[in-house]
């Protein structure tokens, strides 16, 4: 599954970020990882992270929170989140 865009959450508003390394063969999840990184994101809601993506999220400092499934909006999925 490709992932072209990438939901930023910050001060009540969502910001569409365009998932660059979602266009190279090898090393997505490692590139995805540190735009994911360098946008400033504390917390990563998400369906699945791959191996070398978690790590490389764990080395920036991310909180990863997965297991949202596809039909989860992400409206849904912030709301939760932030009400724990």
């Amino acid at each position: 599954m490709s992932i072209l865009y990438y939901l930023r959450y910050r001060n009540k508003k969502f910001e569409a970020v365009s998932n660059l390394g979602e266009q190279i063969q090898s090393g997505a999840g490692h590139k995805a990882a540190e735009l994911i990184i360098n946008k400033g994101a504390e917390v990563l809601l998400t369906g699945h992270v791959g191996d070398k993506a978690e790590e490389a999220l764990k080395r920036g400092g991310l909180k990863i929170v997965d297991g949202f499934k596809g039909t989860v909006k992400v409206k849904d999925a912030v709301n939760n989140y932030l009400s724990k």
